[in-house]
């Protein structure tokens, strides 16, 4: 076949599934709200609400980093479409080397469409908390804690500290971030469960295999009070001294915050923000997320139909972390694994999420 003309047909297919994608995702839509917000964040009036007009700025630039990618893929295509008129075949090999970069470029995009969730599109709050086992949990925690941070630095993601509490001798007893970026929960909520670690530990003098655990908590940032409506009456707010290891900027006032769901014993919190006001706000939306995730893991059609002590906590096992005697990191849902440990604790927990979401 005519390398020109199999070039033409690979172009015209491309266009054909991009507009057919471009058009599900609701580009046009998106692009219509970002003009919207835009005029809204030029208003001077509206920086007399500064919460208000930060959130504005925030939902713009998250709006952004999801459509400019795709309107930089349609003027590619479009350039390509009109330089193939007047192309001929002393251009192929460079026509052909741009073409595949868009073919793969597209592929990527395309796995936007697996964020359908009613939370995918959302940031979200990662909890990682070590298990029984004293230094040796620790330690893992602290690794897992950087193998997010490094996924997150990989993927444009922002990881904001919430709280942290160290370990006395290595790793975290507990730390909490928020992740911001397109389809922050969406991408990570593959990694809510009990994570475990095999190897030879090195806080011990006989170099023993040890066993550790480690639960993380993934749950949508909700901001809107309306998308997960919490009767008060269901609340028991309680406030109390900062102390101890808390992270940054720990205070001694007593603007700690603990929050309690009631119906279904469900605790929050926090203790790093500045005031007791933004304490209660950060501890609301965690709860308004934990209530969120319980729904979707009870298939609950209300929050009142939701049941205490029903969520992934410590009973769920969803992954292994096998460094010795041989090395193998598998998912337990959906059987997928790595050979090289030493890449997915470096951040390279793609193939886990990619697997996951085709499931």
């Amino acid at each position: 076949m005519d390398i020109m003309l199999d070039m033409e047909k690979r172009l015209a297919k491309l266009e054909k599934d991009f507009l057919q994608t471009y058009e599900r995702l609701g580009i046009a839509e998106k692009l219509a709200e970002m003009s919207e917000l835009e005029k809204q964040v030029a208003n001077p009036e509206i920086w007399h609400d500064v919460k208000l007009a930060t959130e504005k700025n925030q939902e713009l630039a998250r709006l952004n980093e999801e459509t400019q990618p795709w309107e930089l893929l349609k003027t590619q295509v479009a350039d390509m479409k009109e330089l193939m008129l007047m192309a001929d075949e002393s251009l192929a090999e460079e026509i052909n080397g741009q073409i595949m970069a868009m073919e793969e470029n597209f592929a990527g995009l395309r796995k936007a469409l697996r964020f359908n969730g009613p939370y995918d599109k959302n940031d979200a709050i990662i909890r990682i908390t070590a298990g029984a086992g004293g230094t040796e949990a620790m330690d893992w925690a602290g690794m897992l804690e950087r193998m997010y941070l490094r996924f997150a630095e990989r993927h444009n993601l922002k990881m904001t500290l919430i709280e942290k509490v160290e370990g006395e001798e290595a790793g975290i007893k507990t730390a909490v971030y928020e992740i911001s970026g397109a389809n922050a929960y969406g991408q990570l909520k593959s990694e809510h469960g009990v994570h475990r670690l095999v190897r030879l530990s090195p806080f011990n003098a006989n170099n023993l295999r040890q066993t550790s655990f480690a639960l993380v908590e993934v749950l949508p940032v909700i901001k809107a009070e309306t998308e997960v409506v919490i009767d008060d009456k269901d609340l028991r707010i309680d406030v109390y001294h900062s102390g101890g290891h808390g992270g940054q900027s720990v205070n001694t006032t007593n603007s700690a915050v603990r929050i309690t769901h009631l119906p279904t014993n469900t605790v929050v919190a926090i203790q790093n923000e500045r005031s007791q006001l933004q304490n209660k706000e950060k501890a609301m939306e965690i709860l308004r997320g934990k209530l969120a995730q319980m729904q979707m893991e009870q298939h609950a059609a209300s929050l009142k139909e939701l049941r205490a002590g029903e969520s992934a906590g410590w009973g769920q096992q969803i992954r292994n972390y096998v460094l010795q005697p041989y090395k193998l990191v598998k998912d337990t849902r959906t059987g997928y694994e790595e050979t090289d440990p030493d890449a997915v604790l470096d951040g390279k927990i793609d193939g886990f999420i990619d697997a996951f979401l085709e499931s």
